[in-house]
């Protein structure tokens, strides 16, 4: 969600809980018959001096809040309003834990940061260091760094095994470097992404005609830390 939507129902979310917790305390004076004994000095309330609406919200936002200025408090008269306290702590820890969490990992996405990773439109198959490769491009456009960066590939590709399963989306790891380091990236500048075709890759049997018949997916994941957000 943006930013305004996230702002939306954070302030909505604490706005129907207090109005919430603050009727049901307005209920209890009420059902108890404390706000016509409001202002008798021989009464005992659930809720010292809560006499109305206003003021029952009050002593919900002094208690909830640990403000505590000491003008309304519970009484030990009301085993109710006892419960309510304790279900209103909880409910209270919960609502913050949610709205806490929501918010931090709003401000931790990289959402931003991933559109700044490019990756080469078209993969080429060609000779390097006397070698069938397979490459490609990945690039950062932002001036900070990817720490730990990793790029990993997987080919998804339906196959039919030797004893006749068949594997509709059967995932195969592509070498890019792993046994020399390579996958191990510093992404200052653009950088070429290899794949030896020999014998252990999975494009070792496919010729140039059979490659545009073939049905199969190359996925590519880099990882890495943000240095700024980590």
């Amino acid at each position: 969600l943006k930013w305004r939507w996230n702002l939306f129902i954070f302030i909505l979310t604490y706005t129907v809980a207090w109005l919430f917790m603050a009727s049901m305390w307005w209920v209890i004076a009420y059902m108890r018959g404390d706000l016509n004994k409001a202002h008798d000095d021989s009464y005992t309330p659930c809720v010292a001096n809560v006499y109305n609406f206003p003021s029952a919200f009050l002593f919900f936002v002094e208690t909830e809040a640990t403000i505590g200025y000491g003008y309304r408090y519970i009484t030990d008269k009301c085993p109710e309003g006892i419960i309510l306290f304790l279900f209103q702590s909880i409910l209270g820890s919960i609502v913050d834990a949610f709205l806490i969490g929501c918010m931090f990992i709003k401000m931790s996405q990289p959402k931003k940061r991933a559109e700044t990773l490019m990756f080469s439109e078209h993969a080429a198959i060609s000779m390097r260091d006397g070698k069938l490769t397979l490459m490609f491009r990945v690039g950062n456009l932002r001036n900070s760094h990817m720490v730990s960066a990793q790029i990993r590939c997987k080919l998804l590709k339906s196959r039919q095994t030797p004893e006749g399963e068949f594997l509709p989306l059967d995932q195969l790891e592509l070498d890019v470097g792993f046994s020399t380091g390579a996958d191990q990236l510093f992404l200052v500048s653009p950088l070429t992404i290899c794949h030896v075709i020999d014998a252990k890759s999975p494009f070792y049997e496919l010729s140039q005609r059979s490659m545009h018949s073939e049905q199969f997916e190359i996925v590519v994941i880099l990882e890495g830390i943000v240095e700024t957000t980590g």
